[in-house]
């Protein structure tokens, strides 16, 4: 790396005027991006041993079933899911001239937005399964369900920068999704302050639908400190369902416990719908979904539970040291594993998901692919749905105030954009040619498709290596597959995290490559530099952008983009900034 030069005017400009204009993003008082002291050691353990590393990881997870136990007896929970009741069971309403048929609708940003089409995916799932137990008037209760990511369902790839700071760009969504009155809507966000989410909810709230807002911070921190929080915790029209769970087991990483009680939230309340609309189905879910987690959680703390982490962790690490990439290949349970895979690259700063167009970039060093369909078929398959994009152009960047760099190349986030990530079962040698090691990970999950393994096996033949990836404790079944797909969220949110904390990318718990791809990750970058470099929130802000300025000046296309954390540590490390 170069010396940098010294901390321009600009540069201090800009840095004075995140501090004072930008206060709503600065959330350093949030618990959900604070270190948890439970995990403080979670460096140095991975250091003494893999399995170390993954009992120091799995102890944040047991403080989801404390919280969700009172979260579960609440009334608020009583109250969402006599409401997705409602709604499911209510007959199409008069709209305009075309009747409006009430829907339960999950909208999330990021990490939650993956998780509200999860949701959905989930219940449109069990009618396709179970589709010959199913009157004809029951199916259609599939397409009662939707749900709003933001920047459209392509943010289920690549994160879509920047479009979560616009509360206007999620009224725009929820508008376009016809939300109003007789539908349950469902605003997730785990810091409880994302404006994006924030917008869609005001937006709901405003047309006559029933909302609720979940988040993972407690509430009076969140309506102390940020405008938008307040507005939304204190609007009579929404009810609240904090869940909170302490910090997350690396410091800001919100897609893991946060992330997870979410997931755990609206799946049983979603299952508890099902079941007292069509009570037949009743017996197949749990008594006590608390006890029934805690039985998962249990199977991941197994010896068998563990090794199977061990080894799954040690082999990433050794391919990717090694220069390698892994392929992951999956049916069941896909949306869980991919959703894993997107969120490495902002979480750890390391390359994205990679479109077909996109030549002589460093490929992901993980990916998913479905050896049952090709990629236009598995994008459906996937979501049981058409893929909702968002066609956007320069003047709706410029409507919401977007930087300029987004006015004059608007993000391509098409439909068509999206099929260029080839997740089917095309030939993939972009991921086999040239690199020193190259391997299959075959995901297993009870209940797969048996022509999974025959197609699974055809697939990963193209591969040097084959590994398998599975469960080697029993899962609960259950109407939703609720129990499944956790299993597949856990597990992989302690494979990734543990890969990286392997390979050195935590600094204590804190993730020490972090990307500035929006104004919260902006603050926990700066963040991160005054808790490592020991220097104040002013100087480490200038750092930071300083770094992100020369890391612009380079040319990354050969080689792995840094994370500006790095850079300005090192830097100020060496002496060599000023």
């Amino acid at each position: 790396m170069e010396k940098q030069q010294e901390i321009s005017e600009s540069v201090r400009k800009r840095a004075r005027s995140f501090i004072d204009n930008e206060k709503q993003f600065q959330l350093g008082f949030l618990p959900t991006e604070q270190s948890n002291p439970i995990t403080a050691t979670l460096e140095e353990d991975f250091k003494r041993s893999t399995l170390a590393g993954v009992q120091c990881l799995q102890r944040g997870d047991r403080q989801i079933a404390i919280t969700m136990r009172h979260v579960f007896a609440s009334p608020e929970f009583k109250s969402l899911v006599d409401s997705m009741v409602s709604t499911l069971t209510t007959p199409p309403l008069p709209h305009s001239s075309t009747p409006k048929l009430p829907r339960i609708i999950f909208s999330g940003c990021g990490a939650t937005g993956r998780l509200s089409i999860l949701l959905e995916s989930m219940w449109r799932d069990f009618f396709y399964r179970r589709a010959a137990e199913l009157t004809p008037e029951e199916l259609k209760l599939a397409d009662r369900i939707a749900s709003i990511m933001t920047g459209g369902d392509f943010a289920l790839i690549r994160s879509v920068e920047f479009f979560e700071d616009y509360a206007e760009g999620g009224r725009r969504q929820a508008a376009a999704l016809n939300v109003g009155e007789g539908d349950t809507f469902v605003a997730i966000t785990e810091g409880g302050e994302t404006s994006s989410v924030l917008g869609t909810l005001k937006y709901a709230a405003e047309h006559g639908a029933k909302c609720f807002l979940v988040f993972n911070n407690p509430a009076d921190v969140l309506r102390k400190h940020l405008d938008r929080c307040r507005e939304a915790i204190d609007n009579p029209k929404v009810t609240v369902i904090d869940l909170y769970c302490g910090s997350m087991s690396v410091a800001g990483s919100t897609r893991m416990q946060a992330t997870s009680s979410e997931q755990l939230l609206g799946s049983c309340a979603l299952e508890a719908a099902l079941c007292r609309v069509l009570p037949r189905f009743a017996k197949e879910t749990s008594d006590d979904y608390t006890i029934a987690f805690e039985k998962l959680l249990a199977g991941l703390e197994s010896p068998e539970g563990r090794d199977g982490l061990v080894n799954a962790i040690e082999l990433e690490k050794g391919v990717y040291e090694a220069g390698g990439r892994i392929t992951y290949l999956a049916d069941k349970c896909m949306l869980d594993l991919f959703t894993d895979n997107t969120e490495r690259a902002p979480t750890f700063m390391i390359p994205p998901l990679r479109s077909s167009r996109e030549k002589g970039f460093s490929q992901s060093w993980a990916f998913v692919k479905n050896p049952l369909h090709t990629t236009e078929e598995c994008w459906s398959e996937m979501m049981r749905r058409h893929p909702r994009c968002l066609e956007f152009t320069s003047d709706d960047a410029r409507s919401l105030g977007m930087p300029q760099s987004f006015i004059d190349n608007p993000p391509l986030i098409k439909y068509s954009d999206l099929l260029t990530y080839m997740i089917g079962n095309e030939p993939a040698p972009e991921r086999i040619e040239g690199f020193p090691r190259a391997v299959a990970v075959v995901l297993n999950v009870p209940g797969a498709d048996a022509a999974f393994a025959d197609a699974a096996a055809k697939l990963a033949a193209d591969w040097p290596e084959r590994q398998d990836f599975t469960f080697a404790f029993p899962i609960a079944d259950s109407p939703l597959e609720i129990w499944k797909h956790l299993a597949v969220k856990l597990a992989f949110n302690c494979l990734s995290t543990g890969t990286m904390a392997a390979m050195g990318r935590i600094a204590g718990n804190w993730m020490s490559w972090v990307s500035m791809s929006n104004k919260k990750l902006i603050d926990r970058c700066i963040r991160l530099l005054v808790e490592l470099g020991r220097i104040d929130y002013e100087e480490a802000a200038q750092r930071i952008f300083a770094a992100e300025e020369w890391i612009a000046s380079q040319d990354w296309s050969k080689g792995e983009e840094p994370s500006p954390v790095q850079v300005a540590l090192k830097q100020l490390r060496s002496g060599e900034a000023k």
